[in-house]
């Protein structure tokens, strides 16, 4: 059920185990705390699959069937399981309870609230195929339109705005989050790009483009004033050069690497200012 949510997953399978990888040593295919739900028929979310996934799934139906409470599990991540990541996980099993239904909601409602928001400037082709594509990660999408006929047929979770002045929303993109700048009017990506960029807690500000619309962007910004330094900031061409490939679809996935880059080095950043560095390792 990948695109139900918890509360539709409890509703329809209201008996169900809680899986949650409460240590992890060494190389693992998630990290601690990840959690996903166990039913006689269905699975919600995932613990990172392969072998352990298997065993734990089996653990947590055999819970169910038994009656059994809680449970803990200590696998190897090794060649005695078929896996090669080398390291260890700790899995915790809950039988799931009003109060811990509640608890993960709470948690994933807290989750969600500390996500990355992501305004895309446009819902023209391209606008749309972010729009889509970033409604997948775990980020806040909205879209911002002056026609409101291109607004219609968003994918699910996306939010929208209607405006007939796109560039006084930037001023809304909440800290660390990103501006993707992708309208059907080279004017105003640059009324966007110019709040966008005066703006100094923006993890990631892209103009979709080319090397001209980018020297072009530079001489409107000389003209007006500002400070050539910001157009450092700007990615432009949003996607790269490196694959030359114009469908939305193709530009969509690499605007979506771009963006989770952009987001990871902002949050290496901030924990290495605040003292708290980490080193994820994956398998």
């Amino acid at each position: 059920m990948p695109d139900t949510s918890l509360s539709d997953f409890l509703a329809l399978a209201p008996a169900a185990i809680l899986v949650e990888i409460e240590a992890v040593k060494g190389s693992s295919p998630r990290e601690a705390g990840t959690f996903m739900l166990v039913s006689q028929e269905a699975l919600w979310e995932t613990i990172g699959g392969g072998q352990f996934e298997y065993m734990a799934i089996d653990h947590a139906r055999a819970m169910l069937r038994t009656g059994a409470a809680e449970d803990r599990m200590d696998i190897p991540l090794g060649p005695e399981i078929g896996q090669c990541c080398g390291g260890r996980t700790l899995l915790r099993f809950r039988r799931v309870t009003v109060e811990l239904a509640a608890a993960l909601k709470a948690r994933l409602k807290g989750e969600a609230e500390q996500q990355p928001a992501v305004f895309i400037f446009g819902a023209g082709h391209v606008g749309k195929a972010l729009a889509e594509a970033l409604s997948l990660l775990p980020l806040t999408v909205t879209v911002v339109e002056t026609r409101e006929n291109e607004l219609r047929d968003l994918s699910t979770g996306v939010a929208s705005v209607l405006t007939p002045v796109p560039e006084a929303i930037v001023a809304k993109i909440p800290a660390n989050g990103a501006a993707i700048i992708v309208t059907h009017d080279h004017a105003l990506d640059f009324l966007i790009a110019r709040e966008a960029l005066a703006r100094d807690d923006l993890a990631y500000v892209g103009m979709i483009g080319s090397k001209t619309k980018r020297a072009t962007f530079a001489h409107w910004l000389e003209r007006e004033g500002e400070p050539p330094s910001r157009l450092a900031k700007l990615i432009l061409p949003i996607g790269g050069y490196g694959v030359r490939d114009k469908r939305p679809a193709i530009i969509a996935a690499l605007v979506a690497a771009e963006l989770l880059q952009a987001f990871s080095a902002e949050t290496h950043r901030n924990e290495n200012q605040h003292g708290h560095p980490q080193d994820q390792d994956h398998a």
